[in-house]
C-alpha cells in the first residue's frame, strides 16, 4: 500500500516505463498470439490499458476520456501502445490535484469490498506487472523479442556480450 503520492510517483515512472517497453515490442501479427482458453497477447494488453481507467474512475479519480474495459481493443499494435502511454501520463497530474497523501488512507468502494486509495495504487502496479508476465510468455511464443524490465532479457544479455543464463 502507497502512504505518499510521492512514493506512488517513483514507482509509477519505473513501472509504466517497463509496460511501455513491452507494449512497443508487439506487432500487429502477434495480437493475435495465445493458449487455449485464455486471452489473446492483443486483449492483455488493451485490458492492462483500459484498467488504469477503470480502476481510478472506480475509485474517484477523476480521468476523463481515457479508455476503459468496455472500449473496444484497437487492431494495431501501435495504436495500443500509444493509447497506454496517454493513460500512463494522466494518472499523476490527476492523482496529484485530486488526492492528498491523508487520502490515500481512506477507504472506498471497489469491486464490492472497502479498499484504501494507498491499495488500490499498489493493486494497479501489481495488476499490470502480473499480465505483463503473462504477455512476456506469449511475446516469445511469438517469436518476439522481450526486452528485460526487471533485469536483463536473454537479447539483452546478448548486448553486453554476455551469455544469458540457462
Amino acid at each position: 500500500m502507497f502512504r505518499t503520492i510521492a512514493d506512488f510517483a517513483d514507482t509509477w515512472k519505473t513501472e509504466s516505463g517497463a509496460t511501455l517497453k513491452v507494449l512497443r515490442n508487439l506487432t500487429d501479427a502477434s495480437l493475435a498470439e495465445s493458449v487455449p482458453g485464455a486471452r489473446a497477447l492483443g486483449g492483455i494488453a488493451w485490458h492492462i490499458v483500459g484498467a488504469i481507467g477503470e480502476m481510478l474512475v472506480h475509485a474517484g479519480l477523476p480521468l476523463a476520456n481515457l479508455p476503459d474495459d468496455k472500449t473496444p481493443c484497437p487492431a494495431a499494435a501501435a495504436d495500443i501502445a500509444a493509447a497506454y502511454e496517454s493513460s500512463a501520463a494522466a494518472v499523476m497530474p490527476a492523482l496529484s490535484a485530486n488526492w492528498t497523501d491523508a487520502q490515500l488512507d481512506e477507504a472506498v468502494s471497489m469491486y464490492g469490498e472497502q479498499w484504501k486509495r494507498g491499495f488500490i495504487l499498489a493493486v494497479l502496479i501489481a495488476h499490470q506487472t502480473h499480465h505483463r508476465g503473462q504477455m512476456t510468455v506469449l511475446m516469445r511464443k511469438a517469436g518476439l523479442p522481450v526486452p528485460g524490465v526487471c533485469g536483463p532479457s536473454r537479447e539483452e544479455w546478448a548486448a553486453y556480450g554476455m551469455a544469458a543464463p540457462e
